[in-house]
């Protein structure tokens, strides 16, 4: 469902490419964490940019199977054992997403939460269409809500980890992708790459550039309706967005999207979507859940606590809320709907139009 974001990248990259004929483009596309990766790689040879695509196809192809909150591998053994409060030794692949979504959480004050898994499983939302589906019954929201599964139930030592609360089950579907990201381009850059997007439906991490000229990005409308904003990208960074319009289903003429307020176990309100930039793609990830969930009367507080400089909220009425930071950044192409500039993420005062 982000295709119409993806496309607009790819047109903006093809654009760029028959500029300078003599400077590689390569592009490669697979399928992993349920979506369609694209990664474009500048000034390498043939060779060079073919193995290095491979080599990225099955670093996330690894990740995927590992990361899977409901299939058997070492997500799924690892929610098994948390489940019956037992101590055991984590999975290599596992741990550090542990330990990146305990700081990650915390920062969030708990708006960004690994640890509702059974919430996410009881929406349906594991499925990578979840269409057809309704919503569970009030009862079973509020026993999970009340259950309050926190990435901080989990005790670390060393390499082994215990639960203190059975209802902890661990879902990395709203970071693991940012995660996969940033690894991924550790190894293109290990491989020698050095201009390269790694674009995950949407989400992506951008470096270097395209033969001096800086990366474009282009941010979808949430109605899917076209463009609201480009973005050019500066050395290296993430840009991540979360929207309502992701993944949802509809269930007697109400729309219920993925992004789930732990603090309720529904659906998230008064946000239809959240850009935030960020030099890693992890934090990224995770900002753009949490600041979605956060909405627009706390989105600036949690940005602020997440050190998130660069953020662009877009509410249910369709008004911007954004930073001044990223105010800079953008170039703005609605510019006839209502835009609220924040207070600098370091300062005071509020503007709008």
């Amino acid at each position: 469902m982000r295709k119409s974001a993806l496309y607009t990248v790819l047109a903006l990259l093809l654009q760029l490419g028959g500029c300078y004929p003599d400077r590689p483009v390569y592009t490669d596309r697979f399928l992993a964490f349920g979506t369609l990766v694209d990664i474009t790689i500048v000034g390498a040879s043939q060779q060079q940019a073919q193995e290095a695509a491979r080599a990225v196809e099955e670093d996330f192809l690894k990740m995927h199977e590992a990361w899977h909150a409901w299939n058997p591998g070492p997500l799924g053994r690892t929610n098994e054992q948390l489940a019956v409060g037992i101590q055991f030794p984590a999975p290599p692949m596992i741990l550090p997403l542990v330990k990146s979504g305990q700081a990650l959480s915390a920062r969030s004050r708990h708006l960004f939460n690994p640890a509702v898994g059974h919430l996410i499983d009881a929406w349906g939302f594991h499925d990578d269409n979840p269409e057809g589906h309704h919503p569970p019954p009030d009862a079973m929201i509020q026993e999970l809500v009340l259950n309050n599964p926190r990435m901080s139930d989990i005790r670390i030592e060393g390499i082994n980890l215990q639960s203190s609360n059975p209802s902890v089950k661990l879902d990395f579907g709203a970071f693991g992708k940012g995660y996969g990201i940033d690894l991924a381009v550790k190894h293109l850059k290990e491989l020698g790459i050095k201009n390269a997007i790694l674009n995950t439906g949407g989400d992506l991490r951008a470096f270097g550039s395209r033969n001096g000229i800086p990366w474009n990005i282009a941010i979808r409308r949430p109605d899917g309706a076209g463009v609201i904003a480009t973005i050019k990208v500066s050395g290296d960074e993430s840009i991540f967005t979360s929207g309502d319009y992701e993944r949802y289903f509809s269930w007697r003429g109400k729309r219920y999207h993925h992004i789930i307020d732990p603090r309720t176990g529904y659906p998230a309100e008064g946000t239809r979507s959240v850009t935030v930039i960020h030099p890693d793609s992890t934090t990224a990830d995770a900002a753009a859940t949490a600041l979605f969930v956060a909405g627009p009367d706390m989105w600036h507080e949690i940005a602020r606590d997440m050190g998130i400089e660069f953020v662009m909220l877009i509410d249910a009425e369709g008004a911007i809320h954004m930073s001044p930071e990223m105010e800079q950044r953008l170039e703005l192409l609605d510019t006839d709907r209502k835009t609220i500039i924040s207070p600098p993420m370091t300062g005071s005062g509020t503007r709008g139009s």
